[in-house]
């Protein structure tokens, strides 16, 4: 009867209830029909537990970091210099919008951060530019999911604690992910803009004392992951230490480099900060209590051999596990999703050969795509209340950058070397 968990969760997400509650009131209804009151206090128990981890205490330090560089105008900055190095281009405002977010995944992450904070800024810009508010907003929604894919990355942090992989092996095996899809985004647009004659006219390129004068702004803040990264691979310090460093790095530069926020401004920023980590890390409290579920209904075990049972060819697997990650990630969050997926089908493709730092590559990248993949991606609902286009016209729009995600996705998922080349290079993957 515990099996039926899956499909009553599934029921509640389409009634609109939030994750957190369905993650929790699904398997707790069966295991109270089901007789099961000592394990319903399990499940309850292993909210709390889920979340008491010193690997998360990086995700709210990271989400803080992006908070301060947010709030003390470096998002600006990053905007400035993206505009001197690509404003020139074809769609230049678009290929600023996508560039800026490259660079912004370096420093908090998060791509509901880059949606608010880029497309509060750019969204209004585009449009008076002459972009449609449409095509603002799909830009914006389609290049925020990067910031999960270049370190740092909450949801890599999530899959690493989950199982017990590298945190520092998965942020390198990231960065070509995560310029690939970029890259990708930027050549669409340009193929848009090529094709309709209402995209506006080239900008003036920068000159090269302007380029200068961009570079010195964004200096401090480019150098946050080299700085996270650099510690970490040199054996500095933990990744969840390089968060707190992080966070210190962003406080200094903010209040006595670029005065540009002062203490008054601290609390609220803490506020903030605190709210959106509550957020993800009772979603991944509720997906730890969720997974004890699925351990006491044997659903991997199932699970697992109904996949091996359509295939044994590895490359085949990988397609249809691409389909369920894509269709999984339309409905669920990135991060319950890792919790509970992962354990289940990690060991199924480590087992037929599978590097584990590639498959955790392939399933990062296809569950961050879902954030902006119709109907349910959280980040079109953030670019929807920032822009105040509707959700709907917005998934129309972004469809053609969808299509370059989801093909780098194949990439990644067949050309291993795309994922394990940097980490293999430092040494966190033996060639």
């Amino acid at each position: 009867m515990l099996i039926w968990f899956l499909p009553l969760f599934l029921v509640f997400l389409m009634i609109g209830l939030p994750v957190f509650f369905g993650l929790l009131a699904a398997p707790g209804l069966l295991l109270w029909l089901n007789g099961q009151e000592r394990d319903i206090a399990l499940l309850y128990r292993n909210v709390y537990n889920g979340m008491d981890s010193f690997p998360l205490m990086a995700i709210p330090f990271f989400m803080l970091a992006g908070e301060m560089m947010n709030r003390g105008g470096i998002t600006m900055r990053l905007v400035e210099f993206s505009q001197a190095c690509v404003g020139h281009f074809r769609a230049g405002l678009a290929q600023v919008n996508i560039l800026s977010s490259m660079l912004f995944a370096g420093l908090s992450g998060s791509a509901v951060a880059d949606t608010s904070a880029l497309g509060s800024m750019l969204i209004p810009a585009m449009k008076k530019e002459g972009y449609t508010v449409k095509f603002a907003a799909a830009v914006t929604a389609a290049s925020s999911v990067i910031g999960p894919i270049i370190p740092p990355s909450g949801i890599m942090i999530i899959y690493a604690y989950v199982m017990g992989e590298s945190v520092a092996a998965l942020f390198l095996a990231g960065i070509v992910p995560g310029v690939l899809v970029g890259i990708g985004l930027m050549t669409v647009t340009n193929i848009i803009a090529r094709r309709l004659d209402d995209f506006p006219a080239l900008r003036r390129r920068a000159t090269w004392p302007e380029k200068g004068q961009a570079s010195l702004k964004a200096f401090f803040p480019l150098l946050t992951p080299v700085i996270i990264l650099g510690g970490i691979l040199g054996g500095v310090f933990t990744p969840t230490e390089a968060s707190a460093v992080a966070v210190a790095y962003a406080l200094f530069v903010s209040l006595f480099l670029l005065r540009s926020m002062g203490l008054r401004d601290v609390p609220d920023v803490l506020m903030k900060a605190a709210i959106t980590s509550a957020v993800v890390l009772l979603l991944v409290g509720a997906a730890m209590a969720f997974k004890t579920v699925v351990s006491l209904s044997h659903a991997p075990e199932t699970l697992a051999a109904f996949i091996l049972s359509l295939s044994d060819n590895p490359l085949v697997l990988l397609l249809l596990i691409n389909l369920l990650l894509f269709i999984v990630g339309m409905f669920l969050d990135a991060g319950p999703a890792i919790i509970i997926l992962g354990p289940i089908l990690g060991p199924i493709f480590v087992d037929l050969g599978v590097d584990p730092v590639h498959f955790a590559i392939i399933m990062s990248v296809n569950l961050t795509v879902g954030l902006a993949t119709p109907p349910m991606g959280l980040v079109l609902f953030v670019a929807s209340s920032v822009s105040g286009e509707r959700v709907e016209t917005i998934a129309r729009a972004i469809l053609p950058f969808l299509a370059v995600e989801i093909f780098v996705i194949g990439l990644i998922t067949y050309i291993p070397a795309i994922s394990l080349f940097v980490p293999t290079y430092f040494g966190f993957i033996m060639p």
